[in-house]
């Protein structure tokens, strides 16, 4: 009887694990059935997720899936910390680097609807520094001048529309040409990956001193771009960057561990960052930048270090729940729980294509071109990835990543803390089991 009794608090305990609720309390939940998805196939991501996990690919992973504005799947894998044995936990607080695109984006499209603020305006009606901007082109002529670049006049005004569509020809140091990225290091430009010296404003004045590497709307480089555009929050609000977020933002979504630097008292709840190591092992970050080449980043930024750069690109950490209710706010087309902060319009005007025929990267965004803030499904056919037109997507720099399928009615979220994460499959993996168990 007592052995009964013990199994079937056992498996009550197990399933009560395993269901969303018991995850994240505060969100509304479904079971798969509810919102059109098999639970039998739902539950294969289970399997693959906690296989990475036990061939040490990766140390823990967090997987949320909502579907018709519910949550169908929440669960939690590995650790959040190997060395300590902390296991991974429904409100670990991951660092989502470029995952803070979207948000910056919203922000000033919140300034814009106030009609404070024209996407065709150019930056330097706001930030004076970036009145007459150089362009670095190849050098034709070298029997006049040796050097293999030049340096000639924009042939236009950098735009807000071209910062948030990555088209302004303002680039990241570890990813311009060997040229243009030297003298973005030797300037003291931070990528806001690490520890940075400063405000955004100071840094945003020497951003602006770099010469582009194209003409401003001739050419997609991803980039800085919505650092500066998040200085403009600032000058256009005259609040700081972090504090309109958490004012205009985070506060009227109930985004309550969403930050740029953590408080004290929340730091623990940080997940480790993790590399594997030749020998096919997982190793943490200690608290030290790493510096490769033209690449600078590290683990601590969201807690070491002055903590006055908001980094409009890169620099927020948030958990799973908190993203969840920004990216529940786009999908519903600007308003959660009654609260909105953009009109349905303006939503479906940042999902749209907004740099025509010019091409992003190669794969994996073939089938992708950029919106405001993400990247836009346009077709399917030519992308080896599942999902919808209309659908759009990001990620961050630490292996995080999200999707948003209005046709759908679904929102994926992956988050682990990896780096280097170039060969990690997962991600896609994940797209497609979530994809694989629509039911109807």
């Amino acid at each position: 009887m007592k052995y009964k009794l013990r199994s079937l608090l056992t498996l009550f305990f197990i399933l009560f694990l395993l269901t969303p609720d018991a995850a994240v309390h505060s969100l509304p939940v479904a079971t798969p059935r509810e919102v059109g998805f098999s639970e039998v196939r739902l539950s294969r991501i289970n399997q693959v997720v906690q296989g990475y996990v036990d061939e040490q690919k990766i140390a823990g992973a967090i997987t949320l899936i909502a579907r018709k504005g519910k949550l169908a799947h929440f669960q939690i894998f590995g650790m959040m910390d190997i060395e300590s044995r902390k296991p991974m936990q429904p409100d670990t607080i991951f660092r989502i680097a470029s995952m803070t695109k979207p948000i910056t984006t919203v922000a000033l499209m919140m300034l814009y609807e106030e009609g404070r603020l024209l996407l065709s305006d150019p930056v330097s009606k706001y930030l004076p520094e970036f009145k007459n901007p150089q362009v670095l082109v190849i050098n034709k002529e070298k029997d006049a001048n040796p050097s293999p670049y030049k340096l000639v006049p924009a042939n236009k005004s950098i735009t807000i529309h071209h910062l948030l569509t990555h088209t302004s020809g303002i680039t990241y140091t570890f990813q311009g040409s060997p040229y243009i990225s030297d003298m973005y290091k030797k300037a003291g430009v931070s990528d806001g990956l690490s520890q940075t010296e400063g405000t955004i404003a100071q840094q945003v004045e020497k951003l602006a001193k770099m010469p582009l590497c194209h003409q401003p709307g001739e050419g997609f480089d991803y980039g800085l771009g919505i650092d500066v555009a998040g200085r403009l929050v600032e000058v256009i609000s005259g609040m700081t960057l972090d504090n309109f977020f958490h004012e205009r933002i985070f506060k009227p979504l109930k985004m309550k561990d969403t930050y740029f630097f953590l408080p004290d008292e929340k730091v623990s709840r940080l997940a480790s960052l993790y590399q594997q190591t030749k020998d096919g092992k997982l190793e943490k970050y200690t608290d030290e930048p790493v510096e490769q080449e033209l690449l600078k980043y590290s683990a601590s930024y969201p807690y070491l270090g002055e903590k006055k750069y908001y980094s409009g690109g890169a620099g927020l950490v948030s958990t799973a729940e908190d993203y969840w209710r920004f990216l529940q706010l786009l999908l519903n087309g600007g308003q959660l729980d009654g609260t909105r902060l953009l009109s349905r319009k303006t939503v479906e005007y940042m999902a749209s294509n907004h740099i025509g025929d010019t091409v992003m990267w190669n794969s994996p965004f073939d089938g992708y071109r950029f919106g405001l803030g993400f990247a836009v499904r346009t077709d399917v056919g030519t992308s080896a990835k599942i999902g919808s037109v209309g659908e759009y997507t990001w990620g961050g720099f630490f292996s995080t990543t999200f999707w948003v399928d209005p046709k759908e009615q679904m929102i994926g979220i992956m988050l682990i803390q990896l780096r280097p994460n170039e060969q990690l499959d997962i991600h896609d993996k994940f797209k497609v089991l979530a994809y694989q168990a629509i039911d109807n």
